[in-house]
């Protein structure tokens, strides 16, 4: 096994043992480049391999990378304010390796769930059910993912117990910046009956005002 993959397999078992920084690094980006980019390479196929459709394909294996790449790099800062505030500073380089780890994780099992997303795009022809579904293989990743952050705050954790609120803390960031970056990022998978395009022309918009205008307009119809 050479040093790239004994990396990698420290990230799918969540090892606490000592791992080059700069090989550790690595790994979590080839790991979030190739895993995320070959999800999105199967998640942009939908509707086929047309010559327009591969145009998405290409889009979307570029997108989803990036998707998981940013929404962390900017949740970090936040991160470490939150950890200087509690603390915690002195652990900041630790819990910045277990969350990157995550990230790799999540790509990973991305990438093992790309199969049945292609089974799936066999199976149905709907966009909104192939969407529906994709947020799914999105939702198992991340959620057993956060099996392995678990795994990688143990140590911090029984350390001081404040990285317990810091973890969780952690989620909810992400998942507040992830949300923001899916909807500048869209379309991920991309309309069939529409030429595909990299970013949408209300990129720019706010996802969080659209849910409440969106809400609001039920409830006031």
């Amino acid at each position: 096994m050479n040093p790239i993959e004994q990396a990698i397999a420290s990230i799918l078992v969540g090892s606490r043992e000592s791992v080059d920084r700069r090989r550790a690094v690595r790994a979590w980006v080839l790991a979030v480049g190739l895993g995320g980019g070959f999800y999105g390479m199967v998640m942009g196929a939908f509707g086929g391999l047309t010559p327009d459709r591969v145009v998405q394909v290409l889009y979307s294996a570029i997108k989803v990378p990036i998707l998981l790449m940013a929404t962390t790099l900017l949740a970090i800062p936040s991160f470490f304010v939150l950890n200087t505030l509690a603390g915690l500073r002195a652990d900041f380089g630790t819990a910045v390796r277990a969350v990157l780890g995550t990230q790799a994780a999540v790509a990973i099992l991305l990438a093992a769930l790309a199969p049945y997303t292609a089974v799936w795009y066999l199976s149905s022809t709907d966009y909104h059910e192939a969407t529906s579904f994709n947020a799914l293989m999105f939702a198992i990743a991340t959620f057993a993912a956060q099996w392995q952050l678990r795994q990688r705050y143990r140590e911090l954790e029984a350390r001081n117990a404040r990285h317990v609120t810091l973890r969780r803390v952690w989620i909810y960031l992400y998942a507040f910046v992830g949300i923001q970056m899916g909807w500048f990022l869209r379309p991920f998978i991309g309309d069939p009956s529409r030429p595909p395009t990299f970013l949408r022309p209300d990129a720019w918009g706010n996802a969080y005002v659209v849910v409440v205008v969106t809400v609001w307009r039920a409830v006031v119809h």
